[in-house]
């Protein structure tokens, strides 16, 4: 049922079935029906919250289609269709396995998936409630150079509707160069239901950014970070962040494996401490 549901999905973003209302209707709810599937028997599942609001991925579709162009609709398809993806993949409870598990409970684990490949997926629980999480990484994402030492720059080079931007990311290069420079660009859709908070993305291109003299361009996608709050303790949040890449260029499997899980570890303990500094800033400033 999910590969005819995606295929259902892209067929919408061609230009002669754009215009075709029922077939955009016949999408919405068939992603509606695979998402009740995905999610089974149980409430806890993360899943679920996606459920309890107005469609996650139909939400504002026919009005988003008011006013804008071709191209604005394509970076739109593509947001809701990394989304898609990525809500499948963190669906599946089986077939992980770990990579990492840090002293404070941070956890990688990884997975091979047909036509993607390797993604890794790391779960964390934080301090901070997920609106304070949301507003960093989405409000402020142009600063994560400020406090991630693995990311030089992110760019937003444009933003269409509320949900969804195309950004230029640098990654810096590994020490001893081991992985060098890599470059992105991304379409991100970002979304918020209720309590949870979804940042999606993937590859694509940009007639703003062309390839970069010296850095090599890598994919990635489906990417994307839930943040939920935590049952035990709602001004917490559980963190998840699915993330698959194609660095391009010969690198040995291994070294890419540890590079990307040990990337999630190091990004959660600098989230942290972004965090953390974010609070002690505004506590001098109160005084």
């Amino acid at each position: 049922m999910l590969p005819a549901t995606f295929k259902l999905c892209a067929g919408i973003s061609y230009r002669h079935t754009r215009n075709m209302t029922g077939l955009r209707k016949n999408a919405m709810v068939a992603i509606h029906h695979e998402l009740n599937r995905l999610a089974g028997p149980g409430p806890s599942n993360w899943i679920s919250q996606v459920r309890r609001r107005s469609s996650l991925l139909s939400s504002r579709i026919i009005e988003e289609e008011e006013g804008y162009s071709e191209e604005e609709m394509s970076y739109l398809k593509q947001g809701e269709n990394a989304l898609q993806k990525a809500i499948s993949i963190l669906s599946q409870q089986d077939g992980w396995t770990i990579e990492i598990v840090a002293a404070n409970g941070d956890k990688v684990l990884s997975k091979v998936l047909p036509d993607i490949g390797k993604v890794f997926k790391l779960e964390v629980m934080l301090e901070q409630h997920p609106d304070s999480l949301y507003q960093e990484l989405v409000g402020n994402m142009e600063q994560m150079g400020e406090w991630n030492p693995n990311v030089k720059q992110v760019k937003i080079l444009q933003k269409i509707g509320q949900d969804t931007m195309v950004t230029h990311e640098v990654a810096a290069e590994t020490p001893g160069n081991v992985v060098g420079p890599r470059d992105f660009v991304s379409v991100r859709c970002a979304k918020r239901r209720g309590s949870t908070c979804f940042l999606a993305g993937m590859s694509t291109q940009h007639e703003q950014m062309p390839e970069q003299k010296g850095v090599v361009r890598a994919e990635n996608g489906p990417t994307c970070i839930v943040m939920k709050p935590c049952a035990e303790d709602p001004n917490k949040t559980k963190f998840t962040w699915l993330l698959s890449i194609d660095l391009k260029g010969w690198i040995p499997k291994t070294i890419i494996n540890k590079v990307l899980s040990q990337t999630q570890v190091d990004f959660a303990n600098h989230l942290r401490q972004r965090m953390a500094n974010n609070v002690s800033m505004e506590m001098a400033h109160a005084c």
